[in-house]
């Protein structure tokens, strides 16, 4: 929701009634880019259905907050916060950061000059207002020099609340996220290596413990990536139902993930079984809070996740304590990544307390606790393992002493030494057909992203033809019924006529005057003239409709395989007629064919060039003017001096192409369009089927000005 309501009255009569205000934060030349708790007041509202008009009337019941990171908590409520900003630095716009990801209702608003304005995000829709899409919320206010701005916000979540809120201008915002954006990359990098180090021990080794290991690496990953709010951006939901269940669901799953791993690492079953019983029940709470969640008992089940959290922890703990002294070696690493994994998790609650400073180390805390956890329980899963094997070694090794002399333990031992040469040729012959196979299936994913390409050159071609061809067929259909119904009546008329003509009893003066009457009545003049305007209209339709599959017909090349003489004028305005509906008549089009002789080519192929070259030069205009006018676009053909080639121009005003990656627009998957609407392969491909016919296409560009794309092709290929 984004209004502007002028609340000048309003808001001087609300601000006499306010006891108290905080001190606003002061915004210098120095972007230091410090929480400013300190400087917010909060209002709660229970009911959640006070309006903004509502709240600035009630100043006098915000409570100050002493926390540098205002603790929300847990209550299913609307929390108002008010501050004032005051910029004293040259900066005329200031960013607002609420680094915070998992809020299920955020609105922004600013009062300048009695002058309201508001920004609304809900569930995983980040603020639309600011250059680029980030995880935090990041709202834009303009602030002259030694203004102050009036900001308010209203949060709602099902989950734990903090509001960790900072002033930035939007240069020192880049600093501030990319430190934290890099920590993120390297904690799932690492993590990511970790898993991937895991499933192929498991792969190798088939040890059940790696299997559990790997699963619960994998989802407290997952959840990690919901606390950080990175999991909607890895796989764009846009559901608001989805979003509000995802950390509480993520967590309980984790939670899960990690009891059925301690269940298998501590081998519950065997060593404890009353524990293994007591694990079961924790088993049950998170299964609960999970159908709590999918009915919408959205933040019972959050608390009830992070109660059964809690108490698994502590069970988990006392467990390994136990077993610590049974089995030092087995349990020692566990306890230790435990006990790590607890104090980051301790930290991070604390945190949000006040009870430990809210810095980098405190935020991200769990995110190293689990990290150094995976390294020590992989390390912990490494020594179990060898202690099985020394295990059976030393049994194999007595077994062998008392059963087999010197001379039986040579021979068994050169034929264990066959058995693993053997084993390893296996090994590498598969590990061979592995890189066969991963070779293969890289080919064929290359096939299939090139298909992708031309199904991407298909669907534009689908959407030109269907809006080119739709009007004239509209128009054909539209006359079908008047005219039916014209035809109807000259029917009608002729059997009048005739039942005129046969009457006996009437003289022919009197079967003329009938019929002048009747043709008279019928207003058969006007008929004859609306049959012949239907009729030209209709002839007009099917000839445009003529037209237009005749330039499909061309643009198509059934014989693009095969080297043939083409008129590429002719394929040109072909494309051009079926990219007509991308022009949507706010791009000005001028045309300079010159005579150029029919060229041998692969014309289907050639067709795909300049389908490729003339939408991305629409795309960058859109890019630029967007749904006004001023786009202009020109296309020149014309016979080179040599008169051995020929050149085919394409000239756009868009927004045309940075030096810096003018060099890579031909590579494969390269390309600057936003995900989804384009492959990266559409210019590569121009590049090679350009190249296949011996010519050259080279790029000139300046950033705002536009681009020219000059495709060169000779007249003859050779042998």
């Amino acid at each position: 929701m984004n209004f502007r309501i002028i609340l000048i009255g309003l808001y001087l009569l609300t601000s006499f009634f306010s006891l108290s205000a905080k001190e606003p934060v002061i915004f210098s030349k120095d972007d230091t880019g410090e929480y400013i708790g300190k400087n917010i007041s909060i209002l709660k509202d229970p009911t959640r259905s006070l309006s903004f008009e509502e709240i600035i009337k009630q100043k006098d019941k915000f409570l100050d907050s002493y926390q540098d990171v205002p603790n929300l908590g847990v209550e299913g409520t609307n929390n108002w916060l008010r501050f004032t900003v005051r910029n004293n630095s040259d900066k005329q716009n200031l960013v607002v950061n609420l680094s915070q990801t998992n809020i299920d209702e955020v609105v922004f608003y600013w009062i300048r000059n009695g002058v309201v304005d508001s920004i609304v995000t809900n569930g995983g829709d980040r603020s639309k207002n600011f250059e680029f899409d980030h995880q935090f919320y990041f709202f834009e206010i303009p602030a002259n020099t030694g203004e102050e701005i009036e900001c308010y916000f209203k949060l709602f979540s099902y989950t734990q609340l903090s509001a960790p809120i900072s002033i930035h201008s939007p240069k020192g915002l880049y600093h501030t996220i990319f430190k934290s954006d890099i920590f993120s990359a390297i904690y799932i990098g690492l993590m990511l290596s970790m898993l991937l180090y895991n499933i192929f021990l498991y792969i190798s080794t088939r040890e059940t413990h790696y299997f559990s290991y790997v699963n619960y690496i994998f989802w407290v990953v997952v959840a990690q990536l919901a606390i950080l709010g990175l999991l909607e951006p890895l796989i764009p939901l846009q559901n608001s139902w989805i979003t509000s269940r995802l950390l509480t669901f993520t967590g309980a799953i984790s939670g899960l993930a990690t009891i059925f791993f301690v269940k298998s690492f501590l081998q519950t079953a065997q060593d404890s079984p009353k524990f293994h019983k007591l694990l079961n029940i924790f088993i049950i709470g998170y299964v609960i809070s999970i159908a709590l969640l999918l009915i919408g008992i959205i933040t019972p089940a959050y608390k009830m996740v992070n109660f059964v959290a809690g108490g698994g922890s502590t069970i988990v703990l006392i467990l390994a304590f136990r077993l610590y002294k049974e089995k030092y070696r087995q349990t020692k690493y566990f306890l230790f990544a435990w006990c790590i994994f607890l104090v980051s998790v301790l930290i991070y609650v604390l945190k949000d307390y006040n009870i430990l400073p809210y810095n980098f180390f405190t935020l991200r805390s769990v995110q190293i606790g689990s990290f150094i956890e995976a390294i020590v329980l992989s390390f912990a899963l490494g020594d179990k393992i060898n202690l099985y094997r020394k295990e059976k070694e030393v049994s194999q090794a007595k077994a062998m002493k008392i059963l087999l002399e010197n001379e039986r333990l040579i021979r068994v031992q050169n034929i264990e030494l066959e058995n693993k040469v053997t084993e390893r040729t296996i090994d590498l012959t598969k590990a061979n057909e592995s890189l066969t196979a991963t070779l293969r299936h890289l080919k064929d994913t290359q096939s299939q992203l090139v298909e992708a390409e031309k199904m991407a050159s298909l669907g534009q071609l689908t959407a030109g033809v269907a809006h080119e061809i739709n009007n004239p067929i509209n128009f054909v259909t539209s006359n079908v019924t008047p005219l039916r119904r014209d035809i109807e009546m000259m029917w009608a008329a002729i059997d009048e006529f005739e039942q005129i003509a046969l009457r006996d009893n009437l003289s022919v003066e009197e079967k003329s005057a009938c019929i002048s009457k009747y043709k008279q009545d019928l207003d058969i003049d006007y008929i004859k003239t609306e049959v012949n305007f239907l009729l030209k209209g209709m002839h007009e339709g099917a000839s445009r409709t003529a037209e237009i599959v005749k330039s499909l017909r061309v643009f198509s090349r059934v014989d693009e395989d095969t080297l043939k003489y083409a008129d590429l004028n002719e394929g040109v305005e072909s494309t051009m007629i079926i990219l007509n509906s991308l022009l949507k008549d706010k791009i000005q089009v001028e045309k300079r064919y010159g005579e150029i002789p029919p060229i041998e080519c692969y014309a289907g192929k050639m067709n795909q060039v300049f389908l490729n070259i003339l939408s991305n030069a629409i795309y960058a205009i859109d890019k630029k003017y967007k749904d006004s006018l001023g786009g202009h676009l020109v296309i020149e053909t014309g016979l080179n001096a040599d008169q051995s080639s020929v050149f085919i121009r394409v000239k756009d005003n868009g927004i045309g192409i940075p030096d810096i990656i003018k060099d890579k627009i031909f590579d494969p998957f390269f390309t600057t369009k936003d995900v989804g609407e384009g492959t990266g392969l559409g210019m590569s491909i121009a590049y090679k089927t350009v190249d296949k016919h011996n010519g050259k296409i080279s790029v000139d560009s300046t950033v705002d000005v536009g681009t020219t794309f000059e495709v060169i092709i000779p007249v003859k290929q050779s042998a």
